[in-house]
């Protein structure tokens, strides 16, 4: 049988709680970013079937300028 060999680690912080890994930027702008989506769903459900009036051109730029936005809120740094 092969022995146990103990290994000691080093001291490693742990990383932050997740509620505090975002940045106060961070945090608006997936704020701002969840508002143009539900903005955009809303714009959507005012579109016409065939597509041809101004709602249908407006969503999906609020819809995917809202889920860039979170993710660009997503991964900017913590401020230290």
């Amino acid at each position: 049988m092969a022995k146990n060999k103990k290994t000691i680690k080093p001291d490693v912080q742990a990383p932050p709680p997740p509620s505090e890994a975002l940045s106060s930027r961070g945090k608006a702008l997936v704020a701002a970013g969840g508002a143009a989506v539900l903005l955009g769903f809303l714009v959507l459900s005012q579109a016409d079937p065939l597509g041809s009036n101004l709602a249908a051109s407006v969503s999906p730029f609020l819809l995917l300028g809202g889920y860039a936005a979170i993710g660009v809120g997503l991964c900017l740094p913590a401020s230290s």
